[in-house]
């Protein structure tokens, strides 16, 4: 489990899971009927760049909110991605979080979040 925090220390209030396998990043959130409130998908990818950290909305019937994160863990985008439709950040990224479509009010562009891997993820 990975855990989201401002730099102010508050945590944010999702269950990240870190989507690191093949089966994991090719499913991601497709064919689920909602997510949970308090549930995030943690993706990395090795190359960073805009269009590295795209994303599809593909067979996922309900909004998301997504962060797209630098190298630093630096905010550099946010969107609600609705369904069947695809999403580049705005800069290049590294790393994306997907969770509830209330993940957006939680944090500004620009801002830099911490995370904290637990023994359980």
């Amino acid at each position: 489990m990975i855990h989201f925090y401002h730099e102010d220390g508050r945590p944010l209030p999702l269950r990240v899971r870190r989507c690191d396998t093949f089966r994991c990043r090719l499913r991601g959130l497709m064919f689920r009927r909602a997510i949970a409130p308090d549930e995030g998908l943690f993706f990395t990818e090795t190359v960073g760049g805009r269009l590295a950290t795209a994303i599809h909305m593909c067979c996922v019937p309900f909004p998301i909110g997504v962060l797209w994160l630098d190298e630093e863990d630096r905010v550099v985008d946010k969107v609600i991605a609705r369904p069947w439709r695809l999403y580049i950040p705005r800069a290049a990224a590294c790393a994306y979080l997907e969770g509830p479509p209330s993940l957006v009010t939680w944090v500004e562009v620009g801002e830099r979040l911490r995370r904290e891997t637990t023994e359980d993820g």
